[in-house]
């Protein structure tokens, strides 16, 4: 018989402990408790043992009498085929949390909490790097009931600051991907920006740094003035842009929404893929 729950989680089990993952794990281990990191190569689990966590080569062993299970992976789709039929949803414990970081459509997470109801579920996108988690204050999105979020708090708060709780399930990611469409199209505003103050005569990096002066200034151009160009700066996140934009651009479609004046601007920095 499974022991009765501490008011406190103490055991997590954490699939995706990679370059935002990674963090977190080893905050929760700081923290006090006990995780449990998927990891299926020698080299995986001997990263996870530096973080202090138990190293894990199966699904079922990160469910195993866990009071939440944190997903941390890359694409929606992992998400999806992590919790596949026999997958991990059906492994964890009926009074656990599901709590899932991955950006993505709201509907995976409805769904799965469709396929095993009374199962606790948050989709819980986070807003941030990997310095901001290991700090403590990555921003967390969190849908779904408040009841279940205040069971996962003790997790989320490893980390977590603020924990904003935004709606009902599937919430968390709506706002996350607004955030994200209107992250991406300030970068297409700024680039506008830069091309005139080129044509003018105006030198970009110059531009950004005066700019951030004036009622001009955001946090955006603050962290792309760091660069000193709009193009160096979308170079080198572009993959987490580009999976981002992807994202808002199907599940805007899906929804039947026009992105509007938005939709030139992500398409300035990440183009639409044509159909062949």
């Amino acid at each position: 018989m499974r022991e009765e729950k501490s008011s406190t989680v103490s055991r997590v089990g954490f699939v995706g402990a990679g370059r935002m993952g990674a963090p977190m794990a080893r905050r929760l281990v700081e923290a006090g408790h006990d995780v449990r990191v998927l990891g299926r190569t020698p080299e995986k689990r001997e990263a996870i043992g530096e973080l202090g966590a138990t190293a894990v080569s199966t699904l079922a062993e990160v469910a195993e009498a866990a009071d939440a299970v944190v997903l941390c992976v890359f694409t929606d789709d992992q998400v999806t085929d992590i919790c596949a039929d026999d997958g991990l949803l059906e492994m964890i414990p009926a009074d656990a949390v599901l709590i899932i970081h991955t950006t993505g459509s709201p509907r995976t997470a409805q769904a799965l909490a469709a396929r095993r109801p009374g199962l606790g579920v948050l989709d819980a996108p986070v807003s941030g790097g990997p310095h901001d988690i290991a700090a403590g204050h990555i921003t967390l999105f969190v849908g779904g009931d408040e009841a279940v979020l205040e069971r996962a708090r003790p997790v989320l708060s490893g980390y977590g600051d603020p924990i904003l709780h935004v709606g009902g399930l599937g919430a968390g990611q709506w706002v996350k991907l607004i955030n994200n469409t209107l992250f991406a199209a300030h970068l297409g505003v700024l680039r506008q920006a830069a091309a005139f103050g080129a044509e003018v005569g105006v030198d970009e990096a110059g531009l950004l740094s005066a700019v951030s002066h004036g009622s001009g200034a955001s946090k955006v151009g603050d962290i792309v003035g760091t660069r000193g160009s709009v193009q160096g700066f979308i170079d080198s996140v572009g993959e987490f842009i580009g999976k981002d934009v992807a994202v808002v651009r199907t599940i805007a479609a899906e929804a039947g929404n026009d992105l509007g004046l938005l939709g030139p601007l992500l398409d300035s920095v990440v183009p639409a893929r044509s159909e062949s």
